[in-house]
């Protein structure tokens, strides 16, 4: 079978100790708003969405996942990181004043692509977020030098 023609993106689920703060956290740095709040009998999940972008907010009183470093984790089974385009990683950090958690960076990836930079930084339970300016596909002809 192939993916239908209709396949689209959805959403990210983020288990979260405190969805008000999680919400504000994406509303305030990433720009996100309410879109839809679920409840059930003692249960609640909200949908915040940017654009074409989906973030779904549960609650959970779960252990926490070990904590994320740098880049995010490495453990297969495991979401690394969140990630996000911005025309100026410098300018989006001063912009921050301080007040977000970087777990990485900023770095400059000039030997790969010119101009692409990125910074990572973590939400209010941990989850890694990289932010990053200039990154850019292959062309075709790029990719088929990877193709066995």
């Amino acid at each position: 079978m192939t993916a239908p023609a209709s396949l689209r993106w959805a959403h990210v689920g983020l288990n979260c100790r405190d969805q008000a703060a999680t919400e504000e956290f994406y509303t305030r740095w990433f720009g996100f708003r309410r879109a839809r709040v679920v409840t059930g009998d003692g249960w609640q999940v909200v949908f915040l969405r940017r654009g074409e972008a989906w973030l779904e907010l549960f609650a959970s009183d779960a252990e926490p996942a070990p904590a994320a470093k740098e880049d995010g984790p490495a453990n297969p089974g495991a979401v690394r990181h969140l990630a996000f385009q911005v025309d100026d990683v410098d300018a989006f950090l001063a912009g921050a004043e301080g007040e977000l958690s970087v777990s990485l960076g900023p770095l400059d990836f000039d030997e790969y692509i010119t101009g692409w930079r990125t910074v990572w930084v973590t939400d209010p339970d941990g989850v890694v977020i990289e932010v990053s300016q200039g990154y850019t596909d292959q062309t075709p002809e790029e990719l088929a030098r990877y193709d066995a």
